[in-house]
């Protein structure tokens, strides 16, 4: 794995390369690679580079996938969608192409796995970059208080949108971030999301009729932007890609971590639940409601999510494949044992090794200053 901006030297891009090409060959059945070695070995040589067939970025940005340590949904690794944008690097046709991209990923709530690979980095020429964390995501206002009106996690990355001028949405804690873009040789800029782009779920409740008045929301497709692709000495740092939600994500997580929107406290209070003590269990009740929420209104609605429980049966699932198919398969624990009823799912009374293979979806030092609206430009 490299630094992205930077280009490997020759002899260890053709190493990188030679891996990948091993790997895709043999896992693809496409018999010796040695005549495709042998045009990427004279590419590099000639121009510091060398450019994936259709074929091969699909198989790359698939088992990028199946090689992410931390991700719980792996099982359906194969059906991710490719969508090869590698002509694009102006900031605005990102814009475009990525709003198109949650488009064709909601179709009306039935959410589907895809990836849109923009540009990537070449000697002397580094790709496009997307600053945003997903492709949606919540502005956080900082006030004079010291608070933070909607999502604290996004108050620098608001910050850096006003300073390059974006008039900010109506104040509310759910408004949708612009996206702030850098085109291939430009400054960031930031372009708004069309309205048709967003598809957002309303929270209610099963039973509590007063859950509505919350005002609670959030949005259907979890895009992840700002993570690179890399796929056999490549860095594609452009490379926005989503799977669907595991319904903790936003109910254990998104709204209810205290550096987040912080809400188990007042959802208690609505339910008249004794906060005094934690004895009490007064946040495990309230998160338990918080997330019976966000599945009873994601289903109403129509909108692809998935349950805890069924994803961790699901993973152990995917382990066995692989291991049939003798593939190890790296796992972090802290983040597949899900941040709900851990010890109640199986994916909890397993050990697993987080080894690191490539190809990978890499978070880069710079990338996540970015979205924190912290790098320098």
């Amino acid at each position: 794995m490299f630094p992205a901006g930077s280009v490997p030297a020759p002899y260890e891009l053709l190493h990188a390369a030679t891996e990948f090409l091993v790997l895709h060959h043999t896992e693809e059945r496409l018999g010796d690679p040695a005549r495709r070695i042998s045009a990427v070995c004279a590419e590099i040589a000639d121009t510091g580079t060398y450019r994936h067939t259709a074929e091969e970025l699909a198989f790359g940005a698939r088992v990028a996938w199946r090689n992410a340590n931390r991700c719980i949904g792996r099982l359906y690794w194969h059906s991710l969608c490719v969508r090869d944008r590698r002509d694009v690097r102006d900031a605005e046709d990102v814009a475009q192409a990525s709003a198109d991209h949650l488009r064709e990923a909601t179709r009306d709530g039935r959410i589907r796995a895809l990836i849109t690979i923009f540009a990537p980095d070449a000697p002397g020429r580094p790709g496009p970059r997307i600053w945003n964390e997903q492709l949606v995501r919540y502005a956080g206002y900082a006030r004079p208080d010291g608070g933070v009106t909607g999502d604290p996690r996004n108050a620098g990355l608001t910050a850096l949108a006003r300073r390059l001028g974006w008039p900010g949405g109506p104040g509310t804690p759910f408004d949708v971030l612009p996206l702030v873009i850098q085109g291939a040789d430009d400054k960031p800029r930031w372009f708004s999301l069309p309205a048709d782009a967003v598809l957002e779920v309303e929270l209610a409740h099963p039973e509590y009729t007063w859950w509505r008045t919350l005002g609670l929301r959030w949005h259907a497709v979890p895009a992840l932007a700002n993570m690179c692709l890399e796929i056999g000495g490549i860095c594609y740092a452009a490379a926005p890609f989503n799977g669907w939600y595991m319904g903790t994500e936003i109910g254990a997580r998104n709204l209810a971590d205290t550096d987040r929107y912080d809400l188990l406290p007042y959802i208690a209070d609505q339910l008249g639940l004794d906060t005094r003590s934690d004895r009490s269990l007064w946040k495990d009740r309230a998160l338990v409601e918080l997330n019976r929420s966000v599945l009873h209104s994601f289903d109403r609605a129509g909108v692809t999510v998935t349950d805890h429980h069924t994803e961790s049966r699901r993973f152990l699932v995917h382990l066995g494949r692989e291991e049939r198919k003798g593939r190890g398969v790296g796992a972090d624990w802290s983040w597949i044992v899900p941040p709900i009823s851990g010890s109640a799912t199986p994916v909890f009374h397993r050990t697993y090794e987080a080894v690191e293979r490539c190809p990978a979806y890499v978070h880069h030092p710079e990338a996540l200053e970015r979205a924190r609206g912290a790098a320098m430009f």
